[in-house]
């Protein structure tokens, strides 16, 4: 693991979400992007080395969509940069943490894949490659 890339909150309204991120981090979203494959649509913020990711769903049943249904807005992943994702995801695999989703390709020309959160203290994460 390189770093965090990014923190990943699901939000109801990007704008609303938006204009909040703007206000607290001073400086407005740099990218705005759409993910069919995951219904969502995300905003990016720079922070430092990392980036902050408003998600929000494009459809009812999008996962984001039932995950602020079951638990409300707020922190829903946390992203770690790697270089090698398949390597990463055959070292975790190997020690036990299982892939719930991916490797596939995501937002920010990103390669991913997620980790189940009952193998990681109830935390989502997230790995993410160039793609």
């Amino acid at each position: 693991m390189k770093r965090i890339e990014h923190i990943g909150i699901a939000v109801r309204d990007l704008k609303s979400a938006e204009r909040i991120f703007e206000d607290i981090l001073g400086e407005p979203a740099f990218k705005r992007e759409s993910v069919p494959s995951e219904s969502v649509n995300v905003s990016f913020f720079q922070t430092g080395e990392s980036k902050v990711e408003l998600l929000a769903s494009t459809s009812p049943d999008g996962p984001i969509a039932k995950y602020i249904e079951k638990r409300g807005e707020g922190l829903h992943h946390l992203a770690f940069a790697v270089d090698d994702l398949n390597s990463e995801i055959e070292r975790l695999q190997e020690m036990g943490y299982r892939v719930v989703s991916g490797p596939k390709e995501g937002a920010d020309q990103k390669m991913i894949a997620f980790l189940h959160p009952a193998d990681s203290s109830k935390v989502l994460v997230e790995l993410c490659a160039p793609r």
